[in-house]
């Protein structure tokens, strides 16, 4: 689990594809200070493994579903990345619950300057939208944010001067594809709240109508 808060800015070095998957090789510092094998680390907000590292790369693999999902799959050689270690139990909620599980991508369709902030709108599916609320939590390529606005297309976030210098959202423009995850518990919910019927299975057959006259 995460909180979207961003420990530091990586750089990707190399990404080796295969067919349906890929590894990545990222240049870090402070997320690598304790990594051990098997510890997750959310690249852009997508929950990876570490699975070797040194004192200043780490690897991880990426599978299909994951290069289907995220925007991992445009990554390319020195592209800026935003990296967080997984929170320690003693740790502090900065931001919000954050699995690093991506619930698809949105593109950046405005972006501009509203006096020492930014203004960034993002244009996001259906099946993401509905879960993004106004004052409510969402994460772009990792980050926790607060949104502004809520319309039937987009939803509209403002950033501070300080997430924008240490975030790969100050360098983002118009029409780039950015990593959405909504708030988890909405998800919970909506579930509870409208389980799906479970389908029955009809002991009526061709037979037993016969026997009943029809």
């Amino acid at each position: 689990m995460f909180t979207g808060i961003i420990e530091e800015m990586g750089t990707i070095l190399e990404v080796a594809k295969g067919t349906h998957s890929a590894v990545l090789t990222i240049a870090a510092g402070k997320v690598l200070e304790d990594v051990h094998i098997g510890d997750s680390i959310a690249v852009n907000g997508v929950c990876l493994t570490v699975t070797s590292f040194d004192g200043e790369t780490f690897t991880a693999d990426v599978m299909h579903e994951t290069l289907n999902r995220s925007s991992l799959a445009r990554c390319k050689r020195k592209s800026p990345v935003n990296l967080e270690r997984a929170m320690p139990a003693n740790g502090r909620f900065g931001g919000h619950i954050v699995a690093g599980h991506v619930d698809g991508t949105g593109q950046i369709t405005e972006k501009k300057r509203d006096d020492n902030a930014v203004w960034i709108r993002v244009e996001a599916p259906p099946e993401v939208l509905r879960y993004v609320v106004e004052k409510g939590s969402v994460t772009i390529d990792g980050i926790s944010l607060t949104v502004a606005a809520v319309t039937a297309h987009d939803f509209s976030v403002s950033v501070i001067p300080h997430t924008a210098e240490v975030t790969t959202l100050g360098s983002k423009k118009e029409g780039d594809i950015v990593n959405l995850e909504t708030d988890i518990i909405g998800k919970y919910v909506e579930k509870l709240l409208h389980p799906q019927e479970e389908k029955k299975e009809s002991h009526i057959t061709r037979e037993f109508l016969e026997n009943c006259g029809f």
